[in-house]
């Protein structure tokens, strides 16, 4: 494929993920494709997963955990079997009620005319705090005064 059908590709997939239709999603991944979150104490969908099925579980767990309230792919790069795609979203967690909001950057590799991986890099400190239980800062206290 050339970069500009992989861009393709890769827009139809966040175009199916807007739509909410994983199995659209999943018809575009290679049957034994690596797709990385970076690991995040306390995310249960963080991680690396290999192969659609744990790319299923993926989407199904990150469902439970958390509803999108803003996903914007903003900028598309690509080179060679590699497309790298810049954006923004605002993500509320389910657990929490807490919102985490930030710039994304995901890295996809095509090969055979399907997503053959997937990486993720984005601000894990802000979405850790969003998951962290309400008073789960127990552990943090503020120094106060010594009274002699």
């Amino acid at each position: 494929m050339n970069e500009q059908a992989n861009i393709s590709l890769i827009k139809q997939a966040y175009d199916a993920y807007g739509r909410g239709d994983i199995p659209t999603l999943l018809g575009l991944a290679a049957q034994d494709i690596d797709w990385e979150l970076p690991e995040v104490e306390g995310i249960p969908f963080s991680g690396k997963r290999h192969g659609v099925s744990e790319m299923a579980d993926f989407f199904r767990i990150l469902a439970e955990c958390q509803e999108p309230r803003e996903f914007q792919p903003d900028r598309f790069i690509a080179q060679d079997d590699q497309v790298v795609v810049q954006g923004h979203g605002t993500f509320a967690v389910k657990a929490t009620g807490a919102e985490f909001s930030g710039d994304w950057c995901h890295v996809f590799r095509v090969a055979g005319g399907k997503i053959a991986s997937f990486k993720e890099y984005d601000d894990t400190h802000q979405a850790a705090q969003a998951y962290r239980p309400r008073g789960a800062g127990a552990g943090i206290t503020t120094p106060q005064p010594s009274v002699h």
